[in-house]
């Protein structure tokens, strides 16, 4: 995989979500290629071959950090930043080891296990919290949408990893995807190594995204009884299947007594 130098991307932006005000991505662009991206249309470089890394993160990052109080910071909104390539050009470990310098906290999303390289930074940071996201029980079809991430059951031991050694740890289920994506087995497995599980359904705007050509390819190839209901469902939030999908995760929360939040 080749890593090229940016310099005109910021390395602290503003996030959206309601745990954190600012996100760091170390990386621009993912090796993963998960097919399903919703970030695909944004793709500067051709993922399977290059992405970019931030010049000098860390010296621009002390200066933005500086300017604020210390928090917790997101990572993993447009990129994972346990892709592969983190293994020897290490732009995520040199990121946390400046927040805990700078007494700051991460919280962080990913698909790797690679993340418990550094549970001992983690560890010592307050309020740190680390998640998986997982899509598929069954890894032959895991490798269908997304061939480049590990097994789920790998991620699944790093959280209980985490979990045993005192950091709070989340789940993010997503893409539901329509008759494939089983949630609430998902979710049972999950649970027990989690404080708390998000569950989002494939979100796809438009026909011609490059996701959704990725996805229909899969589909006719893969799936081709099921791609005619699987797509009516993707493209109509009032579908039944979304519907009754509520319907039993509700159920499912409320007999388990999980934190889950349902946003399909």
């Amino acid at each position: 995989m080749k890593a090229s130098i940016c310099s005109k991307r910021p390395v602290l932006e503003p996030c959206s979500l309601e745990s954190s005000d600012y996100q760091i991505d170390p990386y621009i662009g993912c090796e993963h290629y998960c097919y399903y991206c919703y970030v695909l249309g944004q793709a500067e470089t051709d993922w399977t071959e290059e992405i970019l890394i931030h010049e000098d993160i860390t010296g621009r990052l002390r200066t933005d950090l500086s300017g604020i109080p210390p928090q917790r910071i997101y990572m993993g909104w447009h990129t994972d930043p346990y892709q592969p390539c983190e293994a020897e050009i290490r732009q995520t470990r040199q990121v946390l080891e400046l927040l805990l310098e700078m007494g700051f906290s991460a919280g962080i999303l990913t698909k790797s296990n690679l993340v418990l390289r550094d549970l001992d930074l983690f560890q010592a940071m307050n309020d740190a919290n680390v998640s998986v996201s997982v899509a598929f029980m069954d890894n032959a079809v895991r490798r269908k949408f997304e061939w480049r991430t590990i097994d789920t059951e790998a991620r699944i031991e790093a959280l209980r990893e985490f979990k045993k050694a005192g950091v709070r740890t989340s789940a993010l289920i997503c893409p539901v995807i329509p008759y494939v994506t089983d949630a609430a087995s998902l979710i049972e497995t999950l649970a027990p190594h989690t404080d708390k599980i998000w569950i989002y359904g494939l979100s796809i705007l438009n026909r011609s995204d490059q996701n959704w050509r990725n996805v229909e390819g899969i589909l006719e190839r893969d799936f081709p009884d099921m791609k005619e209901q699987i797509e009516t469902a993707v493209f109509s939030k009032d579908h039944s299947y979304w519907e009754k999908l509520r319907q039993d995760l509700v159920s499912l929360q409320k007999d388990k007594q999980l934190n889950l939040s349902i946003h399909v």
